[in-house]
């Protein structure tokens, strides 16, 4: 027997909290993601308090504990530009005071691109931005995201993460969610995935592990190229993305799927898929 399956995807909140609850609901997921505002970035629509009323009382009637916010993909603080990197401070900081909302959950960032400057000084920088945004009474747990290595991303390997983690002065507060397509396309390869899990551990302690993006890539081993793909569709394939559902070390982590699709049911048949597997192996989805 296993724990709970916390299996869900990517939800817009345009219409609230309360309907992305609905709307993971009627999917088959008890949690979901979303990202704080619009994506490419600008001001954050306020917090309606009986829309999160009622979307806490969806949760408890539902079982979602736990969701996973996710911060705009224009979030830079390894920025060459002075201003970039204030926006990406300040969003930060009102973010995760946002997230106090909903105490207790995970916020999601790519840690940034130095844009030439160099690893070493963009490294430096996403700290920095993160040593100023974190608060010791907040309950949310930031989580650096595994990247794929494209262009100057900071995050293409464990060690740049973890070279990003020994900066943060409230290390307790940080975590990593890592994401199949990135750490494939990175030239992590997940069809020995119990070797990736013991860089992880080796590198950063498997308990810094709080979240899976699990996704397929269209892309062959260590790319660089970070293109998504349905699960069993891409170039990981289904066994793999199979092994990651039910290792011992992951089984109990909250999934997150970013895969392409056109409508909610696409996203309904892979957690259904994934449900099906788990009962089958552990007696319990």
């Amino acid at each position: 027997m296993t724990g709970v399956f916390t299996i869900g995807c990517h939800l817009s909140i345009a219409k609230g909290f309360a309907a992305a609850a609905r709307d993971a609901v009627s999917i088959g997921a008890n949690t979901f993601q979303f990202f704080t505002r619009n994506p490419r970035g600008g001001k954050a629509k306020a917090i309606d308090p009986a829309d999160m009323a009622e979307f806490r009382s969806i949760a408890a009637e539902q079982g979602i504990t736990r969701v996973l916010a996710h911060a705009p993909y224009t979030l830079n603080p390894a920025s060459a530009t002075e201003r970039t990197r204030v926006f990406a401070r300040e969003v930060l900081a009102d973010d995760l005071l946002r997230m106090e909302q909903i105490p207790g959950q995970l916020y999601n960032m790519h840690p940034g691109s130095h844009v030439g400057q160099g690893p070493e000084a963009g490294i430096a920088m996403i700290a920095e931005a993160i040593n100023s945004a974190l608060d010791p009474a907040q309950t949310t747990t930031l989580l650096l995201e595994t990247m794929a290595g494209k262009g100057t991303e900071i995050g293409r390997s464990f060690e740049e993460l973890r070279d990003i983690i020994e900066r943060i002065e409230l290390q307790d507060h940080v975590g990593v969610c890592l994401d199949t397509c990135h750490v494939w396309d990175a030239g992590y390869d997940l069809a020995h995935l119990d070797d990736v899990l013991e860089q992880f551990d080796r590198v950063l302690g498997i308990e810094r592990l709080r979240a899976i993006h699990l996704n397929d890539s269209k892309n062959p081993l260590a790319s660089h190229k970070d293109r998504h793909e349905q699960i069993g569709k891409g170039r990981i394939g289904l066994g793999s993305l199979m092994a990651v559902v039910m290792h011992p070390q992951l089984k109990d982590l909250p999934f997150f799927l970013e895969t392409p699709h056109d409508s909610l049911s696409g996203y309904a048949e892979e957690i259904s898929l994934l449900k099906q597997a788990r009962l089958d192996a552990f007696g319990a989805a």
